[in-house]
């Protein structure tokens, strides 16, 4: 059982050091692991959020100490990221979440391709201010409901319409805390939560890593990092659609 534990702190650890540098990838991994093991969607989704309360937490400190958080971005993803999440983890305590999982798949799968061309051109930074409130919505829902999703969905399509980089990144992460948290009282009313061990060890080993995701956000070149953002979305949506139809 000690040997289950560890194995499952390195998966928070590794999950994390993604996340804090890339802004996504966490609960992706983690829900793989443990719908891997057989466990429900609901509880899946449940037991992961659970554990990003702790590892969000660290990762929007170490991104607030490292400049990496735009406080503009962050107050408008803030409420309607908090509001998407408790209605999509209550949701998905009262019905199924996997038939959506293929139409997000495709989402990802296109905003991939559009960062990867946005790496390879020109595009100076710019502000986006023009439906942030619906998308922090939209991410947070998804991610309650899949048991991932909020980087992925809001930090490559904030990135692949102009969005700097380290800003982008840093506020998604640091507004993800509220999200997950969020997620994790919908859950909670809805059908409880449990397996602490497993939630315990993502945990500890997620906030061993966010001062060094934060601190990669903030140092690598962007470019390279698009690029990595993209190919990462598309693996994981190409992964995601061949598990639906295979």
């Amino acid at each position: 059982m000690n040997e289950d534990l560890i194995f499952y702190a390195l998966i928070g650890f590794a999950a994390q050091l993604v996340d804090g540098a890339l802004g996504m990838a966490y609960g992706v991994t983690a829900s793989s692991l443990l719908i891997g093991l057989g466990l429900p969607p609901a509880i899946v989704s449940s037991t992961v959020h659970a554990a990003e309360c702790f590892t969000t937490g660290a990762s929007a400190v170490s991104h607030h100490a490292f400049g990496n958080i735009n406080k503009s971005l962050f107050f408008r993803l803030l409420l309607p990221g908090i509001i998407g999440a408790f209605v999509g983890a209550y949701l998905l305590t009262q019905i199924p979440g996997d038939a959506i999982k293929p139409w997000i798949a495709v989402y990802l799968l296109l905003m991939g391709v559009v960062l990867i061309i946005k790496a390879g051109r020109a595009f100076p930074p710019k502000s986006v201010t023009s439906h942030v409130r619906p998308l922090a919505f939209f991410g947070a829902f998804i991610d309650a409901v899949g048991g991932g999703g909020w980087g992925p969905i809001v930090g490559s399509t904030l990135l692949a319409r102009g969005s700097p980089f380290r800003e982008t990144v840093g506020s998604v992460n640091a507004v993800e805390f509220f999200v997950t948290l969020s997620a994790s009282i919908g859950f909670l009313l809805g059908i409880g939560i449990d397996h602490w061990d497993v939630i315990l060890s993502l945990a500890a080993g997620g906030v061993v890593a966010a001062p060094l995701g934060a601190w990669v956000c903030k140092r690598v070149p962007h470019r390279p990092f698009l690029i990595l953002v993209g190919l990462v979305v598309i693996g994981l949506s190409v992964r995601t659609l061949l598990k639906t139809f295979a």
